[in-house]
């Protein structure tokens, strides 16, 4: 029996992925003991602090996160920071192998010119601020202008844009964090703007996403005939399976009687921003249009969701915002999985194929074994968020929402977190 010890560095999608594809690979004459590393207090990643809490469903994959994590041989060791409490090197020479599983927590920059002035974000922090994200409690979106600008064309953006132009009711029933549903019932935004660079048939929104939509009770959403009409000339009589579907939802959305609502979600295609421009806070943005006209935009919030790039940690190598990689492979008995892979590209369930094909790789290359380690004896915290501890947390948070109908209420402080967890 050959038994391997393996570390993954991160608690996210694409973290129990990996752990799920060497369970899959055990068998009579080989065995893994998998201890999942993790920054925060709380385990999912993105699936507890990325997807947007008005979609519960795309949440329930953390059932099978959870399956996972009570497979005899797994171990959770949370809040723990790698070169604060260990470090790589150790753990790549106590292990047999170490997972990179650490996703892309930063928000791309535009580069250009007033994108630093106050009232300017990145959906690497909005996002994170209405799921109940530790790091970004202390934000403070401006939502007290008239009008917002969302920058990007993908479902994070719209995500963003969505959460702005609710009716705040709307997320009475979600695990949006108590402060952010506050901000919001105060919000003054009525109009949103969702501003792309490129063309409708360019758009990286799919179209479930734009499929729900319609369904917005106290919410217009405009798309102009004119827009859509251009981009199905543009693509032709055979476009592909998506851009077709994309194309024929915002058709439909295109379509819709407008002007019944006090909020509105607005489309624009082929605009790109040139420039932030306000007295000391964002208060205009720039657009030059595909003609060559200035456009501009009365705003005080702009918040930019145009990709993100992985957070470098010190001794990996990184090359345009993710881990410098072949197939997975960084370098002897370290590997890489997910976003921190392959950049942030794909949804949840893309990570699933992507985690077994390294763990693939990591098994075709491993040695013999070294001898068995505790982490618990190399860690410099006595504050380890075990999965009992997890269960303890997520339990209390579970009770702590069913008496106001919602599926949790989440603490948001890493001190509150501990607490929970009966640290």
């Amino acid at each position: 029996m050959r038994s391997y010890k393996i570390a993954i560095i991160g608690a996210g999608p694409s973290g129990y992925f990996a752990a799920q594809a060497l369970q899959n690979l055990q068998s009579d004459e080989l065995s893994f003991t998998i201890d999942m590393i993790e920054r925060l207090p709380t385990p999912w990643g993105l699936v507890r602090s990325g997807v947007a809490p008005d979609h519960p469903k795309i949440k329930t994959v953390s059932k099978v996160f959870e399956k996972i994590a009570t497979t005899t041989g797994f171990n959770l060791y949370g809040n723990i920071e790698l070169g604060r409490d260990i470090s790589i090197e150790v753990l790549k020479e106590k292990y047999d192998a170490v997972v990179l599983a650490t996703g892309s927590a930063l928000g791309k920059k535009l580069g250009i010119a007033g994108e630093d002035l106050p009232g300017s974000i990145s959906a690497a922090e909005f996002v994170p601020w209405y799921n109940g994200h530790p790091d970004a409690v202390t934000l403070t979106p401006n939502l007290d202008c008239e009008t917002a600008v969302v920058i990007g064309a993908g479902n994070v953006a719209m995500d963003v844009a969505r959460m702005l132009a609710l009716e705040p009711s709307e997320l009475d029933a979600t695990d949006t964090a108590i402060h952010a549903i506050d901000a919001l019932r105060n919000s003054k935004i009525r109009k949103v703007v969702i501003s792309a660079r490129r063309g409708p048939e360019f758009a990286a929104f799919t179209s479930p996403e734009l499929r729900d939509l319609p369904k917005l009770e106290h919410t217009n959403v405009l798309m102009q005939p004119a827009d859509i009409a251009a981009a199905l000339d543009r693509a032709g009589a055979e476009p592909e399976k998506e851009v077709r579907n994309n194309l024929e939802a915002m058709r439909l959305i295109s379509e819709l009687e407008q002007g019944k609502h006090e909020r509105t979600m607005e489309f624009q295609f082929l605009c790109t921003p040139k420039e932030f421009r306000g007295d000391g806070k964002v208060e205009e943005v720039v657009f030059t249009t595909s003609s060559g006209e200035e456009k501009v935009i009365k705003t005080g919030l702009i918040i930019t969701a145009i990709g993100y790039e992985a957070d470098p940690l010190t001794g990996i190598p990184y090359e345009k915002g993710k881990v410098l990689n072949s197939d997975g492979y960084v370098s002897e008995n370290l590997y890489v999985v997910g976003w921190a892979k392959r950049g942030p590209s794909g949804v949840i369930g893309t990570n699933k194929s992507d985690a077994a094909d390294v763990m693939n790789l990591l098994l075709s290359n491993m040695k013999e074994p070294k001898p068995a380690v505790e982490l618990a004896t190399l860690v410099a915290s006595d504050k380890v968020i075990t999965q009992s501890h997890w269960e303890s947390i997520n339990a209390a948070e579970i009770a702590a929402g069913e008496p106001h109908g919602k599926p949790r209420i989440k603490a948001v402080s890493r001190e509150e977190l501990l607490r929970l967890g009966g640290l």
